[in-house]
């Protein structure tokens, strides 16, 4: 989306897994999620009254251009992520590519 190439949703560490799921396969003792308004309110107080507006898109999928939904997303899923790029890569020699160094 805007010409990020971000994992899809899918293929996040925290995705379809509980709390203790994501501690245990990070490795970690202890796992806290800070919610957005949080987030936010820390990022204005030490970020300076500057800002007005946040782009928070990938935390809760409200896209500043509103025309992204969630059909879009599953297309770019199918397209980018990490398996569908592994079906698409051709081997280097049947495109071409050689190195007679």
């Amino acid at each position: 989306v805007y010409g990020i190439d971000m994992p899809a949703a899918s293929e996040l560490v925290a995705h379809d897994r509980s709390e203790q799921e994501v501690r245990e396969y990070i490795g970690a003792d202890r796992l806290i999620y800070q919610d957005l308004e949080d987030l936010i309110a820390a990022v204005k107080k030490w970020g300076g009254s500057r800002i007005e507006r946040f782009d928070t898109s990938v935390f809760d999928g409200n896209y500043v251009t509103g025309d992204v939904s969630h059909q879009y997303l599953e297309q770019l899923q199918l397209l980018r992520s990490d398996s569908a790029k592994k079906r698409t890569q051709a081997d280097p020699s049947v495109i071409g590519l050689h190195n007679n160094a």
